[in-house]
């Protein structure tokens, strides 16, 4: 039951993040470059396809296992199953040179501002740091920390609260 549960949270995971909208969200706090916007971003139609290519985010969401690693309370230690997953996204990586990421760090709602933007990024910088261990250049990688302020699961309790824990890996960056 509770592999039904995490697999369901993974899926819906997935789903809050592959949206068109995303990209617009990740311009602001980039450095405002054209290309911080512009991946993965399209009307729909023809451009659709092409940006669904190799290489591309809708390649690397097709291709890793997930694009969210999960992680205790309190914690920003990387799972076996977390491991596995920036090892494969490692992989998707090496073979598209210049894809540019953003590792954002999410905390659940426990706890004071300060504190979950600051374990956000200890979360974004774990997961980065197992893709740099693993070849991926880490000027390829932006790390942001959103705390407690983009939730994926709204509810007070520990399901909702797993979900939140968690490190996103987004093409573009």
């Amino acid at each position: 039951m509770k592999h039904l549960a995490l697999v369901s949270a993974l899926a819906l995971t997935l789903a809050a993040c592959g949206g068109k909208d995303r990209p617009a969200e990740l311009a602001a706090p980039g450095d405002g470059s054209a290309a911080d916007g512009a991946t993965g971003a399209g009307t729909a139609g023809a451009g659709d396809a092409a940006s669904a290519g190799p290489g591309s985010a809708a390649d690397f969401e097709r291709s890793v296992p997930a694009t969210v690693i999960l992680f205790a309370l309190d914690s920003y230690e990387l799972s076996p199953e977390a491991r596995m997953v920036l090892d494969a996204q490692a992989a998707w990586l090496s073979r598209y040179p210049d894809v540019r990421i953003t590792v954002e760090g999410h905390a659940d709602e426990r706890g004071t501002r300060e504190y979950n933007l600051a374990l956000g990024d200890r979360r974004a910088n774990s997961a980065k740091n197992h893709l740099a261990s693993r070849g991926v250049a880490p000027g390829r990688m932006t790390v942001i920390s959103y705390g407690k302020e983009r939730p994926v699961a709204i509810g007070s309790d520990e399901a909702g609260y797993a979900q939140n824990r968690r490190a996103v890996t987004v093409i573009g960056g």
